[in-house]
């Protein structure tokens, strides 16, 4: 298997395993965004690891940014929806992906 591939892969399980827990939440609660957010930091446990995931994809963001200037990828901006609406689990393999095809 091609590493672009892999990567390819990987953000697809990146958005889908996510959206499980997404999705039940959802459907329990509705689209209650406040709450939704709220019980991201519900305990000590949660809000480490949620603090730990957002300053990740801060770090991401920025580096992904100056890197695809660097190399003239112009599929960046992808991924920030991806991590918005995903998370650091979809954006960073797809940006791998797209990175993997300009460097290969």
């Amino acid at each position: 298997m091609r590493l672009s591939t892999f990567y390819l892969c990987m953000a697809v399980v990146g958005t889908v395993v996510p959206w499980v827990f997404f999705a039940s939440f959802f459907a329990s609660k509705g689209l209650d965004i406040p709450l939704f957010i709220l019980s991201l930091f519900g305990n000590a446990a949660s809000g480490g690891f949620s603090a730990d995931v957002l300053i990740s994809i801060l770090v991401f963001w920025i580096w992904s940014f100056v890197d695809a200037r660097q190399l003239g990828i112009s599929q960046w901006w992808l991924v920030l929806p991806a991590g918005c609406f995903v998370g650091l689990s979809c954006a960073l393999p797809l940006y791998l992906y797209f990175r993997q095809k300009v460097v290969a």
